[in-house]
């Protein structure tokens, strides 16, 4: 089969090679091992890795590589299963390429037609072989047998199965790989050998492609420390994107409820298909690198060539279309780049069929002109139609004229219309962007500052000139020169709004965001409050901010974001970098920029956890490896590197440097986005390389960068120098060399430009895993450090015991569409309340854990535990109350034990439980046991009652009640031990309930007869008791006899997860417990355990030791499959 041409390290593969053919350009070799006898040591291994496949292996033992003479670059075209295939594919080239080959002078245009030529075979045959590739008879196999293999739940989704070799050691296993919604799975069975392998992509911390000597390239995944490497795909880079989408689509869903409850794409697990993982990840790539709206989806893609006028050739690329622009980039990508939105089109043709060119035509009489385009009558048809169908008055923003030499400006269009002007608003808003109120240029008396600052000026307008001017203008690599030398002040603003995509979200969005000014007016938020804090310390020595037009504007921006987006609100930095963009935009268009680096660029950077520069600074130390490789060998622990940039990334330098430095550097970002962020940084680490190489410690490596910070200069700066004195540009005190903002940037360029954006989007996606599951393991480790303090459970016990809560959290959301439990889940709540269950999950672990689990009556038994438990009454218990109930079960004594069995047949806890289906006998089915669980608890709703001071702080609004959190602090602090006395009296029909659970715990056990005997002797002895102490006090009608049984409820115990609930907490049981009638009994707490002391069969029973681990590792087996069953 033709392979799409990709590059060949030939280093690695050469021992795995044996030559066949060749001729001038091409080279067919077999794999060794592979159809011969003797071979050596090399063919006898490679023989042995591909025996071992079976007939369906995706690694093929043919294929043919492209070469071109004196050129050590191979390129890989074709593969096949038999050297009949690939005589086929070889015969063909040298009948209908080799003759068409001697024509071309030079070895890139030789190269570059077989590539064509190849891709065009691909296409061809790939029009009828859809069919063939998704065949549903085989899927459906695969299905069954992925159902048969792992017993996971029925609606666990296949999503699509591969071939490939898994390595135990350094035996590799071919087996199938199986890609699901939740789980990575692979399973082989040769020779009698089977090998099961399920692990849960929320498990994954590392997901990266990696190369050995033995194998050019596997798949290399780590979950709880453990490596597993796969290899021997057909197609890796295929199989390797969908399990990177898989794994992140996971983590998103599970750990960052913040960014995906913004992101419906994907809600429902249950609809996830490969197309549409793979659909969905090319439609990020293709707006993250275009900086489109993140709705935008990729709908095509055309390789073409685009003519550049002012050039005067044309260039090779990939024309992308989306439902409302059409973009084209270069194959280099940095060459030249094209953004054209439908609102713009004013007609679409096909000029010169013979050549397949397509032209479009743009508002200001420009037009693009893109040859050989496949298909390209049906691809005008397509952007006729959508261009006609889009509502022309919605799309008026004329934001590009003809190549002139006086281009209109961009903003120029947004002049005459008030942002908000249908609402009245306008007066409230500032139109002026501040830097042209407080620094107005002074066009008669130019000094040599002002005449650089035209020189950049014209340039632009050269640039203008040749290349367009708007969103439509062409992007080369001419623009990225000017970028580097910083952007004209008066051009600033606009070219911000352009290169950051923000020009597209405020064109589609007319009069959003005056409404959203008068929304947010007047609220009073968390945010708000932290907005008020933070205005007078946003750029202090700026004029600009020492008045109040400066601070009303940052108020109305950020106020504004905060009412947009409340899961990020606001965010300190973000009062910086607004700023920063007040002073070279109008309010509406800086409120835009801000979106844009919030939502696209920066994604994550702006929440409670940062979660986004975390994964940044990853990705920095990743550069920081391979670049300045004996930096890192000096600096034993690369967390120096994080602490000290997190603010470079967080606020683009702008923190760190002189005002009118930062700027030039916001001007790279806007424009390469958060590669240029990456390559100053290691700029800078680069120019103090022999400095940091001398210090001793990380302080003094913070002083040698600060004192380089101070020493920037922009030497070309048009700003007053009250400014950049301010900003301390001007210190002469400084005895470090002075550095200027344009060379440093040109430098980083230079040394470090050659770092693509598909490899920084591709660390990034590797980091993030690393990012979120390090946080998890820094949960874990808090909340078992504050736990263990309260329990007698082991650590190694007590850390599986975590796992378990939290994996029955995430089971009952990998199934469900709109699970409650992932509700439940927020990482902004305290260590302890992050994860929590609700009454079915509890049922479930208590019948995996409980060593009482053996009981007939366990369903009631988990029910009235789980009600005891929780206290706060919203439904749910953490993992302290889990963990301290089953210390108690294990390690507590007999007294202890006991007092739990008490409390567990009393109010607030006991409540009476009949199935409604009497052939389920004591089982509870789902409805039930939430039923029952909440009978008589308080309305989530209900903040007024003392209870609600516990439940977690309202999340909704973005407000956090932290008085709530140190008031539950100290009430626990406050809690004393629990005196039994303070027990209320059990009264008959609860104490014949608590003697049915002890004869169904005896059941089974090897003293039951004994057990049997003495509950008996216990409970006639009781009543006795009971009869003369009524008959003792009866002439006086006692109290006691006929107080309610909960009336006496003492104060509880913090330390122990059995306590009573507050006396005002306890009527949500009072139709189970009424007053006792005359003539009723009941028994206090010291009579019953006193009688049980006597009993040592009891006792034994009681203190007898249980293997909590025995039952931990059960219960880690067959969590799937009771889940599976549910």
């Amino acid at each position: 089969m033709w392979l799409k041409p990709e590059e060949v390290l030939l280093k690695n593969a050469l021992k795995l090679w044996v030559l066949e053919r060749s001729n001038e350009y091409f080279v067919l070799q077999r794999r060794r091992g592979y159809s011969e006898e003797g071979g050596g040591l090399a063919g006898l291994l490679v023989g042995t890795l591909d025996a071992v496949m079976d007939s369906t292996s995706k690694v093929a033992p043919f294929r043919i590589l492209h070469q071109t003479p004196d050129s050590q670059v191979y390129w890989s075209i074709a593969c096949g299963a038999n050297r009949e295939e690939i005589t086929e594919h070889w015969d063909w080239l040298e009948r209908n390429v080799m003759k068409t080959l001697s024509v071309f002078d030079s070895n890139e245009d030789i190269t570059s037609f077989v590539q064509g030529k190849i891709r065009g075979l691909i296409a061809e045959e790939s029009k009828g072989s859809l069919d063939r590739e998704e065949d549903p008879e085989k899927f459906r196999e695969a299905l069954m047998k992925f159902e048969k293999c792992f017993g996971l739940a029925e609606p666990e989704k296949l999503v699509t199965y591969y071939s490939c070799s898994y390595w135990r050691g350094r035996v590799p296993c071919q087996g199938w790989l199986y890609l699901s919604t939740n789980f990575l799975g692979f399973y082989s069975f040769l020779l009698g050998a089977e090998i099961k392998l399920v692990i849960a992509w929320d498990e994954i911390s590392k997901l990266e492609r990696t190369s050995n000597v033995i194998l050019t390239e596997s798949i290399h995944v780590c979950s709880h420390g453990e490596d597993h490497y796969f290899s021997m795909f057909l197609h890796i880079s295929e199989t390797f994107l969908l399990m990177e989408q898989l794994a992140l689509y996971a983590i998103r869903r599970l750990f960052d409820k913040e960014t995906f409850e913004g992101d419906p794409v994907l809600h429902d697990p249950l609809q996830i298909t490969k197309r549409g993982l793979e659909s969905r990840a090319h439609s990020e790539q293709f707006n993250a690198f275009f900086r489109l709206p993140k709705e935008e989806t990729l709908r095509e893609v055309h390789e073409c060539f685009l003519w550049v006028p002012f050039s005067h050739y044309n260039t090779l690329g990939k024309m992308c279309i989306s439902e409302n622009y059409i973009c084209f980039a270069s194959q280099d990508g940095s060459l030249c780049s094209v953004i054209i939105p439908l609102r713009e089109v004013i007609a679409v043709e096909s000029p010169d069929p013979t050549s397949k060119a397509v032209s479009i035509s743009t508002k200001g009489t420009k037009a693009f002109r893109f040859s050989e385009v496949r298909d390209f009558e049906l691809l005008v048809t397509k952007l006729r139609s959508r261009c006609g169908a889009a509502p022309s008055p919605q799309h008026v923003a004329n934001v590009e004229v003809a190549a002139g030499p006086s281009p209109d400006s961009l903003l120029d269009y947004y002049e005459g219309q008030p942002i908000a002007s249908h609402k009245g608003n306008s007066k409230t808003v500032s139109t002026e962007a501040l830097m042209t109120v407080f620094h107005p240029q002074d066009m008669e008396n130019l000094d040599s500052k002002m005449l650089k600052e035209k020189m950049k000026e014209q340039s632009w307008n050269i640039l203008f000139i040749e290349c367009g001017h708007g969103v439509s203008m062409f992007r080369t690599r001419k623009t990225r020169d000017l970028i580097v030398r910083g952007i004209p002040e008066v051009l600033r603003g606009e070219l911000w709004l352009l290169f950051s995509g923000a020009v597209n979200d405020m064109a589609t969005n007319p009069g959003y965001y005056g409404e959203l000014v008068e929304q947010s007016l007047g609220t009073c938020t968390l945010a708000t409050d932290e907005i008020e804090r933070d205005l007078r310390r946003s750029l202090p020595e700026h004029p600009a901010f020492q008045s109040d037009t400066g601070i009303s504007a940052l108020r109305r921006v950020l106020t504004a974001y905060a009412y947009r987006n409340p899961r990020i609100g606001y965010c300190q930095a973000m009062n910086i970098l607004t700023s920063v963009l007040l002073l070279y935009a109008k309010e509406e268009e800086a409120f835009w920029l801000l979106v844009a680096v919030c939502e696209r660029m920066l994604p994550d950077y702006f929440n409670r956890r940062i979660i986004g520069a975390l994964v940044d600074q990853g990705v920095f130390e990743e550069l920081i490896r391979e670049h300045l490789p004996q930096l890192t060998d000096h600096m034993t622990d690369m967390t120096f590197f994080s602490s000290v940039s997190l603010s470079w990334f967080l606020t683009l330098f702008i923190s760190v440097l002189p005002i009118e430095s930062a700027v030039n550097v916001v001007d790279c970002f806007f424009y390469d986005g958060i590669k240029a962020i990456l390559q100053l940084g290691l700029a800078v680490l680069d120019y103090n390389m022999d400095k940091l190489l001398t210090c001793k410690d990380d302080a003094e490596a913070v002083t040698v960068l600060n004192r380089f910070f101070d020493s920037i200069t922009n030497k070309d700066s048009p700003l007053p120098s009250t400014v950049q004195q301010a900003s301390g540009a001007n210190d002469t005190k400084s005895p470090h060399p002075k550095v200027d903002i344009t060379d440093l940037i040109r430098e980083s360029n230079e040394k470090y430009g050659d770092i693509r954006f598909e490899d920084v989007e591709s660390m990034r996606c590797r980091n993030r895993l690393y990012v979120i599951q390090t946080l998890e393991v820094t949960t874990k480790q808090n909340v078992l450090r504050v736990i263990s303090q309260d329990v007698k459970i082991s650590p190694s016990d007590l850390e599986d015991l975590y796992e378990l809560f939290k994996k029955e959290h995430f089971l009952s959301c990998y199934w469900s569409v709109n699970s409650p439990a992932l509700k439940h889940h927020d990482p902004s709540l305290p260590y302890l309340e992050q994860y929590r269950i609700d009454c079915q999950q509890f049922r479930l672990l208590y019948h995996l854990l409980s060593p009482w689990a053996r009981c007939a009556n366990k369903d009631s038994l988990a029910l009235w535990t789980f009600r005891l438990l929780d206290e706060n009454l919203d439904g749910l218990i953490n993992f302290k109350e889990f963990a301290c109930v089953l210390d108690t079960m294990y390690y507590g004594s007999f007294t202890h034990k006991l007092k739990l069995l008490f409390k567990l047949h009393i109010p607030p806890a006991f409540t009476e439980v009949e199935s409604l289906s009497p052939s389920k006998g004591a089982q509870l089915s789902k409805e039930e046991l939430i039923h029952f669980s909440l009978l008589n608890v308080s309305s989530p709703g209900d903040s007024e009652d003392e209870g609600a001071l516990k439940r977690s702080p309202d999340k909704g609004k973005g407000k956090l009640d932290i008085q709530a959190y140190l008031k539950q602090w100290q009430d626990e602090l406050l809690k004393k031990e629990e005196n039994i006395k303070d027990l209320p009296r059990m009264n008959q029909s609860q104490f014949i309930q608590l003697s049915n659970t002890l004869y169904n715990l005896f059941h089974g056990d090897p003293e039951e007869e004994l057990l049997y005997h003495a509950i008996a002797t216990v409970t006639s002895l009781l009543l006795k008791m009971e009869e003369v102490g009524r008959k003792l006090h009866s002439p006086t009608g006692p109290a006691r006899s006929t107080a309610p049984p909960a009336a006496s409820a003492g104060t509880e115990n913090g330390s122990e997860p059995q306590e009573t609930r507050p006396a005002q907490q306890t009527d949500r049981a009072g139709p189970q417990s009424p007053r006792r009638a005359d003539g009723e009994w009941s028994f206090a707490f010291e009579q019953i355990l006193a009688s049980l002391l006597n009993e040592p069969a009891l006792v034994r029973f009681f203190e007898k030791p249980v293997d909590i681990r025995a039952m931990l590792e059960n219960a880690k087996a067959a969590q799937f499959k009771v889940r599976a069953r549910v």
